[in-house]
């Protein structure tokens, strides 16, 4: 069992060592090895392989590392065909190149012409707003001179009842005062009576008695 693992442990080293070397990826002469499998069989008996081991080892090497360079081979490309994709892909670059920039000049183009119709309806809102606020400031101003009309009318109206009342009380004082001047010259002629006829019987008396 020990040798067993021993003889594993080492074919893994060997396998390893193998998987580091260099190989070539040209498609002619895929059986071409760049190692000595006489040596490699002659360092595994060494090991402690037998030479039917160290074949069979071989073998199994041989095919993993056929495998890899074919897989290897089917990878690559050919210089013509990498040119080819290389000048396709700068094609491709350029052509996307040359989109971004056209999309970048559509995109600033149409920026800048929805900037400058936005300052377009922002002025035409603006002169609309003073025109309005022209318009409503000449309204109040309207209201309040015919405000003010109307109250200075009031007012004159109200100054000629005003007037008219004073004068009307004027006159029924003038006429009061008349009416009193004149009860007092009817109760003075009525007294000045009263006072002859008193008079008169008194001198008649003094007559009747003498």
């Amino acid at each position: 069992m020990a040798l067993r693992l021993l003889r594993n442990q080492q074919l893994r080293s060997a396998v390893l060592q193998l998987s580091t070397r260099t190989f070539t990826t040209t498609r002619v002469m895929p059986k071409q090895y760049h190692f000595d499998t006489r040596k490699f069989a002659l360092q595994l008996e060494r090991q402690g392989f037998s030479a039917t081991q160290s074949e069979a080892v071989l073998k199994a090497v041989a095919s993993v590392i056929d495998d890899g360079v074919q897989n290897l081979q089917n990878s690559l490309v050919s210089k013509e065909e990498f040119s080819k994709q290389s000048y396709q892909q700068k094609v491709d670059f350029a052509k996307l190149k040359s989109e971004l920039q056209t999309l970048d000049k559509t995109d600033a183009t149409r920026i800048a012409t929805e900037n400058e119709r936005l300052i377009t309806d922002i002025d035409k809102l603006r002169q609309k707003f003073k025109e309005e606020l022209a318009k409503q400031q000449a309204g109040v101003r309207l209201d309040l001179n015919l405000e003010k009309g109307r109250m200075r009318e009031e007012s004159a109206v109200q100054e000629l009842k005003l007037a008219e009342t004073g004068s009307r009380i004027d006159q029924e004082l003038a006429n009061f005062k008349t009416q009193i001047e004149t009860t007092k010259l009817q109760v003075v002629q009525w007294l000045i009576g009263v006072c002859t006829g008193a008079f008169a019987l008194v001198l008649a008396y003094i007559r009747l008695l003498s």
